[in-house]
């Protein structure tokens, strides 16, 4: 006995000890991450936006958590204080004889501890809160009233939120409080239940009946807030305040909140008074009104009233409902046209859209990505993103739609030779864009390069090339050195016949400083490497670049922010820059639709989309730069309208630049937001029309085609995606780089028509003047088509060219041997007076180091269809043997070279010579393989291939 005793006595020590190691452990790496985060924004230069959240939580959780525990402890101490000090029906069976016993010995520790807990509990909860507190606090007045109750818009975005959030909180203190307080009455015996004979003590009845009171009336307010959150709820076919809302709902919420305040009330003159009957009847009156104004007479009006002549009754609400919804998503200035399309396809009908034509893309973004690794990885530890961009570059004073990616590490490729040293001293960035001509391929049907190689060269001229920061980047990278010393860094391979790489050291201010023990001991703790402590390549002048995703150090820096789910690099200013679209959101815009946003930006083409919520109202607020070299963040304000912005812009001042420091240059390449304009659609579906009875009956609904180049794969049943072109929509000025989208008729299974119903465009050019963006970016045109007017949707296309004779037999001629077909992105073009399809069809062998060649291009207008080897040629099949354009395929192919390259004049004349002849033997081999691809010979295919590339050699020799 007395040895397990001993045991007891020494092991507590050691258990206490224990205990506060680990404690002082968990608080020494909190101390650590917050230092390693404060180093990070303070180094780009974002300091305020941490200690903003930081103060903003600390403050939030204080306030929370003393208001929760003066609750509680007041509550204790009253009911304590007040407790019967002698109880004359104390007796040997009282059940609570043993909990008296017990609190009266740790009185003080459950007055103490238990305020404590409750109120570090509520603090937690208040603190995830503080934007909400923030946003109340920097409210910004809209000019905007709602139609039902004529309060501004901003009571519902930030006012509203902030004030059930309170509600909710006192609410939840209050009750907490007279749970504790009943608790001890009914301990002490201040509180006995004994049938008939059950008696509250008068400190009880007065305790108890007040706190019930603070309850009662915390409820009224809550219920008078909740008739304004009909004015965002979804009931039906619309959201926002139906007819019964209006004139049921809303005035039963507010006879419920007087009958609320009423009852409390009487539970005051029970305080005094001391009797209970009337506060009882009074809640009995409250549950029984509960009932009738919340539940039965709502039913009984929507049943017998509105029901019966719902499409008149609910008419001036659905007109709210859309003007509400039109306005919360940017659609209330869209440019409608009645587009009589033809669907005759003569001859020279495209002359008028000569240049929208010579712009067509017909290198697909989504299926080129191996074919840019296979011609210009050049390492295996470089790679290219899945999915390209499109973007758009002025080249010799013309717009030239691109295919544009960045060559980025990936360390996964060294193999064996991966280590510490290797991967965070060594190989720390990517290197260079690579960007494809859009609208050209060559002979053998691979993309056309405009900028290429290491080093990089082409017409994008001469920019910083190394990759830093990018969407594959390494988790961190130690970089920089003493002047002097010895690069690290692999800048780049060695070339065909070098012997030595080039290696670099960054010049940047990309990351904070590893110039003491402390930080290095911070970051080998935050990364659990001991060799950030023990690496001797590590000194007072180097830097840990982490975080490195553009998407990522944005959400960081602006955390108020919603992310365009992609992110795009492009040359701007001679820096390689990702430019990344931010949204402000809501879901508490009175009247307007709610959609999810994570299904709405679903399609064919985005994948991995994460749980985002449902939205109600976006605006594409801000603009943001991440320099691909360094990582510098820039926020650029775009919607200087948009109240939500206005109010973060208060809470983190001086974070965000204006629109006017935006360069030309940077403007040239801004695109309208893919995300932003799929949400827009999802919602235009059903909000094209504004007629109210046209809405209600649904009868010209559209939705969004299938995507049906998919409709094989394992994402058939997505939509397809929306598409970057550079044309001219009918009735414009000049062609322009656009986003679009199609329409067809809403419907489902076999009653499903896939005939085109309106044709969406958003401009997406904001222009090349520094600081000024153009008028017409952003603005939303809808093509709507004729119902008299058949023109096939793109799942009726596509079903026409998998059906058509000819191209099955001419594609199962690509598909001999061990090769695959693949249709590119489907595209649809409102020319030549009606609407054109364009697909790619690119063919790819089975082999692990092969990739897509373009190799054949369909066309459709109306019900004709056309399959050729080049689009200028299907083209003038289409149209009647000539189209009157040139598509951009049609002509030579010029391959761009370096411009500051140096010329050779003394010896031009045997280099022409030389160069004119090794093209001719290129061009036989081409002939050559294209007539063994027709015959299905693909060992004379294989032997034409070997003299072709012999005969580029022999060219890009006679070059040098």
């Amino acid at each position: 006995m007395s040895t397990t005793n001993v045991t007891k006595k020494n092991s507590s020590p050691a258990a206490i000890a224990t205990l506060i190691v680990v404690v002082l452990g968990v608080i020494a790496l909190g101390l650590l991450s917050f230092y390693t985060d404060y180093l990070w924004f303070g180094q780009l230069g974002f300091a305020s936006v941490f200690t903003t959240e930081i103060i903003a939580r600390a403050a939030t959780f204080a306030v929370g958590a003393l208001v929760m525990a003066l609750f509680t402890w007041v509550s204790f101490f009253v009911a304590f204080k007040n407790r019967p000090i002698y109880a004359k029906f104390v007796s040997e069976s009282d059940p609570f004889a043993a909990y008296r016993q017990l609190l009266d010995q740790l009185r003080k520790l459950i007055m103490i501890g238990l305020p404590a807990l409750l109120g570090v509990m509520a603090g937690v909860a208040a603190a995830s809160q503080w934007e909400t507190v923030l946003l109340w606090i920097n409210r910004t007045y809209t000019g905007e009233v709602d139609p039902q109750f004529g309060l501004d818009v901003s009571f519902y975005l930030f006012d509203l939120p902030f004030l059930t959030w309170l509600a909710g909180f006192f609410s939840a203190a209050i009750l907490v409080a007279g749970l504790v307080a009943t608790v001890v009455h009914i301990i002490y015996g201040g509180i006995r239940f004994a049938g008939r004979d059950s008696k509250v003590a008068k400190a009880a009845r007065v305790q108890v009946a007040i706190t019930v009171a603070m309850y009662l009336v915390v409820q009224g307010a809550s219920l008078w807030l909740d008739q304004y959150t009909t004015m965002a709820s979804s009931s039906g076919l619309y959201t926002g305040a139906t007819y019964a809302d209006a004139n049921a709902v809303i005035p039963g919420f507010q006879i419920l909140a007087l009958i609320s305040a009423v009852v409390a009330v009487l539970f005051l003159v029970t305080a005094v008074i001391g009797k209970w009957r009337i506060s009882i009847l009074g809640t009995a009156l409250m549950v029984v009104s509960s009932i009738v104004l919340g539940g039965l007479y709502p039913w009984i009006v929507q049943t017998f009233q509105v029901v019966p002549n719902e499409r008149t009754l609910e008419a001036e609400y659905i007109k709210r409902n859309i003007e509400a919804t039109r306005t919360a998503y940017g659609l209330d200035n869209v440019e409608t046209t009645d587009y009589q399309a033809t669907t005759d396809a003569t001859a020279g009908a495209l002359r008028k859209d000569a240049e929208t034509t010579a712009n067509i893309r017909i290198i697909d973004p989504a299926l080129v990505s191996a074919s840019f690794k296979q011609l210009e990885q050049y390492k295996q530890y470089y790679s290219f993103a899945t999915h390209l961009d499109a973007d758009r570059y002025t080249i010799d004073g013309k717009t030239q739609d691109t295919v544009i990616a960045t060559r980025e590490l990936q360390q996964a490729g060294l193999g064996d030779s991966q280590s510490w040293y290797n991967n965070v001293i060594v190989y720390t960035h990517g290197y260079g864009v690579v960007a494809a001509y859009g609208n050209q391929r060559s002979t053998e049907g691979q993309p056309v390069f405009l900028q290429k190689g290491i080093p990089s060269i082409g017409a994008l001229g001469s920019y910083e090339p190394r990759i830093y920061f990018g969407e594959e980047s390494p988790t961190y990278s130690i970089v920089g050195a003493a002047k002097g010393s010895a690069p690290r860094e692999l800048d780049y391979p060695a070339g065909d016949g070098e012997a030595d790489q080039t290696y670099t050291t960054f010049a940047g201010d990309g990351g904070p400083k590893l110039d003491n023990i402390v930080t290095r001991l911070a970051y080998a703790l935050k990364f659990q490497s001991e060799q950030i402590l023990l690496s001797d390549a590590i000194n007072s002048d180097s830097q840990i670049l982490y975080k490195r995703d553009p998407r990522s150090r944005v959400a960081a820096v602006a955390p108020y922010l919603t992310l365009d789910s992609d992110s795009y690099p492009a040359v701007v200013d001679g820096r390689v820059v990702w430019i990344v679209d931010g949204y402000t959101t809501s879901n508490n815009y009175p009247y307007s639709r709610s959609e999810n946003l994570s299904q709405a930006i679903s399609d064919s083409g985005t994948s991995n989309t994460f749980a985002r919520g449902s939205i109600n109202y976006i605006r594409n607020s801000v603009k943001a730069t991440v320099d691909a070299y360094d990582g510098k963040v820039t926020l650029y304000t775009w919607d200087e309208k948009d109240p939500i912005l206005k109010s973060w812009s208060k809470i983190y001042p001086n974070t965000l630049k204006s629109v006017k420091d935006m360069s030309g240059d940077l403007l040239s390449h801004v695109r309208y937001p893919a995300d932003l304009f799929k949400v827009q659609r999802a919602v235009l579906g059903a909000y094209h029309v504004s007629d109210p009875g046209s809405f209600y009956s649904q009868e010209d609904a559209w939705m969004t085609p299938n995507d049906p180049v998919a409709a094989t794969s394992v994402t058939s049943g997505t939509l397809q995606p929306p598409y970057y072109l550079t044309m001219q929509v009918p009735g414009t000025k000049a062609p322009a780089f656009s986003l679009y989208t199609t329409f067809i008729p809403k419907s489902t299974g076999e009653a499903s028509r896939n005939v085109l119903k309106g044709y969406l465009v958003a401009d997406s050019d904001a222009g090349s003047t520094a600081g000024t963006v153009s008028s017409e970016y952003g603005k939303l045109r809808l093509l709507s088509l004729p119902a008299s007017t058949i023109v096939p949707g793109p799942g009726q296309v596509q079903n026409a060219f998998s059906t058509d004779a000819e191209v099955g037999r001419l594609l199962n001629i690509l598909r001999q041997g061990s090769t695959k077909v693949l249709n590119g992105n489907l595209l649809t073009l409102p020319v030549g007076g009606g609407l054109l399809y364009v697909q790619p069809v690119y063919i790819q062998s089975t082999g692990e180091t092969s990739f897509p060649l373009l190799k054949k291009v369909l066309v459709a207008f109306g019900d004709k269809i056309a399959f050729e080897d080049t689009l200028d040629a299907a083209l003038d099949a289409l149209f009647g043997g000539n189209s009157g354009a040139d598509a951009g395929d049609g002509g030579p192919i010029v391959v761009p070279t370096d411009p500051n390259a140096p010329v050779d004049s003394g010896s031009s004349g045997s280099t022409s010579a030389a160069l004119k002849n090794a093209l001719l033997q290129a061009r036989n081999a081409m002939i050559a393989k294209d007539k063994a691809m027709a015959a299905g010979d693909w060992t004379a295919y294989g032997k034409a291939d070997a003299q072709l590339k012999a005969a580029i050699d022999a060219a890009i020799a006679a070059s040098k």
